[in-house]
């Protein structure tokens, strides 16, 4: 009795390696390459940097100008802040003449952090376009920002006013003289370690009240500067 043999044909044929299933066509593939996105709160720190930026650049331009303000040197101002009339006489032989007695006080004020040594101040004073006379007077030393008082008394004797006279006797009556008067101080400012020489000049016209014996008005004009 001979046994049946079944032969597994599936073992013969099956294949070593499974079949690769077929699949369809592959689709082309596509990369996009994006820039990185700054952090969420980027822009508001860039903001806050430009703005440091901005105020640091102004405050260092604010701090600029005023040591510029505060360190360049300025001349002084001047100005006449009284006037009065002491003394009065006319003369009528040999000639129309008058002796005329002025008594001025003038104030330097020095505009700057440094001090100022002046030599000499000296005063011109004007009548109608003819020069009077002139006085001079000792210089001083003014601190910084701070100011002087000058006094100068200008005696005139016997001056020849024939064509002013009658102005002059009407100016008397209504109680009002108007004056020119040129100021000029002679000096040098001290700025650190160097000496800059000034000569600051003031032009007034000054109407002096000759009843209270004061400066009703005056209108002036500067002319200072420093030699450098």
């Amino acid at each position: 009795m001979t046994a049946a043999k079944h032969s597994d044909t599936s073992s013969v044929h099956r294949p070593l390696l499974p079949e690769t299933q077929s699949t369809p066509q592959s689709q082309p593939r596509y990369v996009f390459v994006l820039p990185p996105y700054p952090p969420p709160n980027h822009h508001r720190l860039l903001r806050k940097s430009c703005r440091r930026g901005l105020i640091s650049c102004a405050t260092v331009l604010i701090f600029l100008a005023a040591a510029l303000y505060l360190l360049w040197p300025f001349d002084p101002e001047l100005s006449v802040v009284r006037l009065h009339l002491g003394r009065l006489r006319f003369h009528m032989i040999p000639e129309v003449s008058t002796d005329l007695t002025l008594n001025l006080t003038i104030r330097i004020r020095n505009q700057d952090f440094y001090s100022i040594q002046y030599v000499s101040s000296v005063v011109s004073i004007g009548y109608r376009g003819q020069k009077l006379g002139d006085v001079t007077s000792d210089g001083g030393n003014i601190t910084a920002r701070a100011s002087s008082y000058v006094n100068a008394t200008l005696q005139l004797e016997r001056v020849e006013i024939t064509s002013d006279v009658i102005l002059l006797l009407e100016d008397l009556a209504k109680g009002e003289i108007k004056f020119d008067t040129d100021t000029q101080i002679d000096g040098k400012l001290r700025v650190f370690f160097f000496d800059l020489p000034i000569k600051p000049k003031i032009s007034c016209e000054i109407v002096a009240d000759t009843i209270n014996e004061t400066i009703s008005r005056q209108n002036c004009s500067s002319q200072a500067h420093a030699e450098k």
